[in-house]
């Protein structure tokens, strides 16, 4: 079977791909840049890439004919806090014009649960897609799903952020809204269950789990699984726009996103449907068993994928390829060099940069940076790695971004996603005379741009000048 994945690089898209392999599928990924797709050597191998931006004007050209399936996880919601509907219904539409001369027979779309009358704008733009997708000439199966729980998962780190670092909550009176929270395997499960199935053609389906539960009580059962004390104070004159500073700098959700997530959680999410379960034989385990899953599966180093990767939780939603040539001139650059007597060693230290690791010279420094870009609108360091040991060009790196991750060329670059007044970038190279070269290049934007920099220079000597002696020490 010939499939079309949309979405690939983002979180469902990941998961759901091994899968599909694995089945014998042949498999389209369909990314705006195939640069950045986040999958090793092996797997990029067995599929077909080709690059389409579902806002511009359609080229149907680009999309072979003999396509039999295609998912459609395409969505907007973090890129933009006012426009992100008009942008999803102009992917939707371009979407019918691309297939309408394929041989598609289904489009599987995974959509929100969308049962009250006042819906957020997110999930009124959900459901607007879903109407648009009825129109194109192939046959409709749609899932509206919960809130989704996994490793990776945006609601399940929004949740671990919350209860780890804060004890002590005073939340806004959204905590009280019901939803119906469903895990991650379950939806994968439901998402290859209705694939060329007859039975889920042209309908739209609700999956969740069976727990209905408050968003405080999802707090509190995180606190019991993980043995966490937590006290949860509700105000009731917190204004949307103050709590979505308070997801903001609390959790690792970027503003845009914390913005239309609190326009939504006042929403109540319960499936009134529940025929797929008994159609595909499926029973959805519960939210307690789903977070037990999720953090066996971070316990194992084996995070498939996070949303925390995708290019919209960063600042930069164009093509950051672009900044994958450093620029030659009007830039500073801080040089290091030195010489290493084991350079495998090395190399692996420079691909577990980061995260949990730290950046192996003046953490706390690192840490001061974090905070400052998140004051000031920046990611901050929250973001972390998705793995431990591995790096993907395109992957999210504290408050930067993977350009280019060649571990057999022994080169890493990356460029800065925090608030600064120009253009950063960070490389670690090993040449073939086992010299570890580090360079970081800032192109200024006018006189603050300078400012910046030569304000920074004293810290640069430090934190700089320690890192590469850290990493080239044999231990």
């Amino acid at each position: 079977m010939r499939i079309l994945l949309t979405g690939t690089n983002g979180y469902i898209g990941m998961r759901i791909l091994p899968i599909l392999l694995a089945s014998g599928n042949d498999i389209i990924c369909c990314v705006r840049d195939r640069n950045r797709l986040s999958i090793d050597e092996e797997t990029r191998k067995k599929v077909s890439i080709l690059e389409i931006d579902f806002l511009q004007t359609p080229d149907p050209s680009k999309l072979p004919k003999n396509i039999d399936v295609a998912y459609y996880l395409i969505h907007s919601m973090s890129s933009s806090t006012s426009d992100f509907d008009i942008k999803e219904e102009v992917s939707a539409k371009n979407f019918n014009t691309y297939v309408a001369k394929t041989d598609i027979e289904q489009v599987i779309y995974l959509s929100g649960i969308a049962n009250e009358k006042n819906l957020s704008k997110h999930l009124w733009s959900r459901k607007n897609v879903e109407e648009i997708l009825y129109q194109g000439d192939y046959d409709l199966t749609v899932l509206r799903s919960g809130i989704i729980v996994g490793s990776g998962s945006s609601s399940f780190e929004i949740i671990r952020d919350l209860c780890e670092k804060l004890p002590v909550m005073i939340t806004p009176k959204w905590v009280n809204t019901k939803t119906q929270p469903i895990a991650i395997r379950d939806v994968l499960n439901f998402m290859t269950g209705v694939l060329k199935n007859k039975h889920c053609y042209n309908r739209s389906f609700d999956i969740s789990g069976p727990d209905v539960l408050t968003y405080k009580e999802m707090l509190y059962q995180y606190a019991r699984i993980r043995g966490i004390k937590l006290f949860i104070v509700t105000l009731p004159i917190m204004t949307p726009r103050l709590s979505s500073y308070w997801l903001y700098f609390v959790t690792s959700t970027s503003y845009k996103l914390a913005l239309n997530l609190v326009d939504s959680m006042k929403i109540p999410v319960i499936a009134n449907d529940k025929s797929l379960e008994k159609i595909l034989q499926l029973h959805p385990m519960n939210y307690k068993k789903a977070l037990e899953l999720a953090f066996i599966k971070i316990e194992q180093n084996q995070v498939v994928s996070s949303w925390k990767d995708s290019m919209i939780s960063g600042r930069f939603n164009q093509n950051i390829q672009k900044y994958i040539t450093i620029p030659k001139r009007g830039c500073f650059k801080d040089r290091k060099t030195i010489r290493v007597a084991h350079p495998q060693k090395a190399l692996d230290k420079i691909w577990a940069i980061g995260g949990d690791t730290g950046w192996y010279y003046g953490n706390w420094m690192w840490k001061i940076r974090g905070y400052v870009d998140k004051l000031f609108g920046g990611v901050g360091l929250r973001r972390g790695r998705t793995h431990s040991d591995k790096i993907f060009s395109g992957d999210a790196l504290d408050f930067w971004r993977v350009l280019v991750a060649d571990k057999e060329n022994k080169r890493l670059l990356l460029f800065a996603e925090m608030r600064v007044p120009g253009e950063a970038w960070l490389e670690f190279g090993i040449d073939e005379n086992n010299i570890l070269h580090q360079t970081a290049t800032f192109r200024p934007k006018g006189i603050w741009g300078r400012l910046y920099w030569y304000s920074m220079v004293p810290f640069h000597y430090f934190i700089f000048g320690g890192m590469i002696r850290q990493i080239g020490r044999p231990k």
